[in-house]
């Protein structure tokens, strides 16, 4: 298995054991502090707020882990193969599909405030929605890989 394709296994491993601890953190701290709606939206957004550059700074602590664990262990430099024509457009086609699946996210954490539910809801099925549009990002481009574009 090539590191191209090894990246986007440790990335969806390591989003989900991220997002696991920050909502878990998260949860509890809403579950002590938090009493009234207005201190609720405040919160989550907040948490939501703080969600992005948390995720951003240990994706590039990963990345940089990563690829000195793997040029230790196997003995290869990384090279920067996202770089060529194929690579822009395996990254292009897994951010749409990124995109996409974010979007249909987002709508659903609206139509739940239209359908009379808390804003945890709303607030939860936008970091869910969060994390999985990442996962679908790296299984695109893992699957663009192994299958071509």
């Amino acid at each position: 298995m090539s590191i191209q394709e090894k990246r986007p296994i440790v990335s969806i491993i390591s989003s989900l054991l991220i997002f696991g601890i920050y909502y878990a953190i998260a949860f509890n701290i809403y579950q002590e502090r938090v009493s009234t709606i207005a201190e609720e939206l405040e919160f989550w957004g907040a948490i939501v707020l703080i969600l992005v550059p948390v995720l951003m700074v240990s994706k590039i602590v990963l990345y940089v882990l990563f690829s000195i664990f793997n040029t230790i262990i196997t003995g290869e430099k990384e090279e920067n193969f996202l770089k060529d024509e194929f690579g822009r457009l395996i990254e292009s086609k897994a951010t749409k599909n990124a995109y996409c699946v974010f979007m249909i996210g987002f709508l659903l954490s609206m139509g739940s405030l239209v359908m009379g539910m808390s804003p945890l809801v709303m607030f939860s099925i936008i970091m869910l929605s969060l994390m999985v549009s990442g996962m679908v990002q790296d299984f695109s481009e893992f699957y663009y890989l192994r299958k071509g574009v």
